[in-house]
């Protein structure tokens, strides 16, 4: 089937719920048995990792519902589910990595993952060890005898830079190491990470799987080897995410493939637009011909979501907040992935310690949201006026 199919179809069946489309909400903690031989088949079940069978905390027909759901899309073995991104990006972490063990994980990563890497992990002694994303196969240099993880994040947060997915996954997996991505950017529709050689992939959920700005969650989903080690950390750890916000999850994805053709044209479109304007340096949209990461996003991905960063050249402090803060079809917000448009300031030099920012200029990182994109190029040619007027 085709993903727009799958997203439609997948993690549904009606037939165990007397009909109903969409899979219920169950808010359950106890679940009964009626016979001491019911409690120990349902024991035995939860330990092979079956959700729902012995303890709401290991999840509900609700919670199944969605794991199967994400991994038949994404392409991979399984998948759990949990609170939010970032709680994903760490269960990911924490499920492949111990004391003694060295980590290789890109410069351009979530800002909240690194602190992941430079704060628990430090402290239960997981060395780490940030790269230049565009290493490509010279990652090999750095992998030390120790090195279990390399992560990586692509494209970039923040800056947008594509990493080589299958020659570092190729390169990783010689030595026998575990390779994690952050692959919300991607979604489970446009990159398909385990064609690539990745093991284990994260999404923010939040993003464009929940889709409505009113829900946290996120996902991690494996091969079939990786499956264990990440199914008893994400028990071990308690984690588990609530069947209001799952429910959410389910409702969003069944239109997620229709709306990210939004995103993406609406993107593309503001991003072409904003790139003429003559007091911008550059725009990073990897989608876009001409862009550094243009031809790993034409080999491997199938499209683009509605994220992109914008450089602008050296304008003051008042120019710049003239342009923002009078937008109206933009909110000033962190999040991301949702119906509405965003824009978000942001400081590169503040995420990483490897390789140099060579802009000095303002960036302002946008989400175009499912607004007519019309409307969106017009609130902004009245921003850039008063960016002009101010300056």
């Amino acid at each position: 089937m085709k993903d727009e199919t799958k997203v439609v179809r997948s993690g549904r069946h009606p037939e165990r719920f007397e009909g109903v489309v969409n899979p219920p909400v169950f808010h359950a903690s106890t679940i009964l048995s009626p016979t001491l031989e019911d409690y120990e088949r349902k024991n035995k079940l939860s330990a092979q990792g079956v959700p729902g069978t012995y303890y709401g905390r290991r999840g509900t027909s609700t919670t199944r519902s969605l794991e199967e759901a994400v991994a038949e899309i994404e392409g991979g073995y399984r998948t759990v589910v949990y609170p939010s991104g970032l709680a994903a990006c760490a269960g990911a972490l924490l499920s492949f990595l111990a004391a003694g063990d060295h980590l290789l994980m890109t410069d351009t990563a979530y800002g909240p993952t690194r602190n992941v890497a430079r704060g628990v992990l430090a402290r239960y002694g997981v060395a780490t060890t940030f790269y230049d994303p565009l290493i490509g196969a010279g990652i090999e240099s750095l992998i030390r005898p120790n090195t279990r993880v390399v992560y990586l994040e692509s494209p970039g947060w923040l800056t947008f830079e594509m990493q080589d997915v299958p020659a570092i996954a190729s390169v990783a997996h010689r030595h026998g190491i575990t390779v994690l991505i952050d692959n919300t950017w991607g979604t489970p529709l446009y990159f398909k990470p385990f064609e690539h050689g990745v093991d284990v992939s994260v999404q923010a959920a939040t993003k464009y799987i929940v889709g409505h700005s009113d829900a946290m969650l996120g996902t991690v989903t494996c091969t079939k080897e990786a499956w264990s080690k990440l199914r008893a950390t994400t028990y071990e750890l308690g984690q588990t995410a609530g069947p209001d916000d799952i429910y959410l999850a389910q409702r969003g994805l069944r239109t997620m493939a229709t709306r990210l053709k939004q995103h993406w044209q609406a993107g593309m479109e503001l991003a072409q637009w904003i790139a003429r304007q003559p007091e911008v340096e550059r725009v990073m949209h990897p989608a876009l011909p001409g862009d550094p990461g243009y031809a790993i996003w034409k080999r491997d991905y199938r499209g683009a979501c509605g994220l992109f960063g914008v450089v602008f050249k050296a304008i003051s402090d008042k120019a710049f907040a003239a342009l923002v803060d009078g937008l109206e079809l933009y909110g000033i917000g962190a999040s991301w992935g949702g119906f509405e448009s965003l824009v978000m300031p942001c400081k590169p030099t503040d995420y990483r310690s490897v390789t140099a920012w060579p802009h000095a200029g303002p960036c302002l990182r946008f989400h175009a949201g499912l607004e007519a994109v019309e409307d969106l190029i017009a609130d902004l040619d009245a921003g850039f006026a008063r960016l002009r007027a101010a300056a």
